[in-house]
């Protein structure tokens, strides 16, 4: 029987350049929570730009944020229990943020455990955070003036991950090199499966009582881990092969589960 559900946001529940969940949504995550089913939301993200994105039932679902590096249990935001923290060695995460600022075209995104870092970047970057992705985002004049530990460093890539990858694989990939989407590429010690193994053992529940959701890179470790791992038809055709089940619309898997649930 199933007893989590986690799933990514971005090409999963929505499209890449959309902001809003699938209408019914909330309902169906209220519906699994009666069946005795908790849900959690597995992304990149910063834990307050989900809660933002969750707000009617934020308080009542698992979150998995900067791709598993940190994960909350349910509760009120500055309330709610930090279940496992994965942070990066300090000098090494600052190291790779000045070459990612030495890259063309490229802004560095420093994720602590609520907060997002910036440096030497223009306005409309701090702007995309705060007001495109919700973020708390703090404006540094040097990026070692984070004042905490750092969980994730982010290439912001507006003209894609190709090159970046290139410039920065060969000496930073053993720190979690894995592309996030069409224009993040993300660097963190931990990943989705560090952090569904994490909520798990937090939470009493077994792997093969899960199931997962994902389109991409970043998501094949919690994929691999799930009891159930669902993959959008829209992702890469190697991925594609590697899991054999596919799907079109979350919330549709999310009501036939329901519907064998509930009897």
């Amino acid at each position: 029987m199933i007893k989590l559900i986690a799933s990514d946001i971005d090409g999963t529940l929505i499209p890449y350049g959309e902001r809003e969940l699938p209408q019914g949504l909330f309902s169906l995550i209220r519906r699994l929570k009666a069946a005795g089913v908790l849900f959690c939301p597995a992304s990149g993200r910063q834990y307050h730009s989900l809660r933002q994105l969750f707000a009617p039932v934020a308080d009542e679902v698992c979150f998995l944020c900067e791709n598993g590096a940190i994960l909350y249990g349910p509760g009120e935001e500055d309330a709610a229990p930090i279940l496992a923290k994965t942070a990066m060695p300090q000098k090494q995460a600052l190291e790779l943020a000045r070459d990612i600022l030495a890259l063309p075209g490229c802004e560095v995104l420093i994720s602590g455990a609520n907060t997002s870092y910036v440096c030497d970047c223009a306005p409309e970057y701090v702007t995309h955070l705060r007001k495109d992705k919700d973020n708390r985002a703090v404006v540094l004049s040097d990026v070692s003036q984070v004042p905490e530990e750092i969980l994730k460093v982010s290439a912001y890539c507006p003209n894609g991950t190709d090159a970046p990858q290139a410039a920065l694989g060969p000496r930073w990939s053993a720190l979690g090199m894995a592309v996030a989407g069409p224009d993040w590429l993300d660097f963190t010690l931990a990943d989705k499966g560090v952090g569904l193994r994490g909520l798990c053992g937090a939470l009493g529940v077994k792997l093969e009582e899960t199931a997962a959701f994902g389109d991409n890179w970043n998501d094949a470790a919690m994929l691999s881990l799930a009891g159930q791992a669902w993959l959008m038809d829209t992702a890469h055709p190697e991925l594609l092969r590697r899991f054999p089940r596919h799907c079109k619309s979350v919330p549709a898997i999310l009501e036939a589960i329901l519907e064998e649930l509930e009897g």
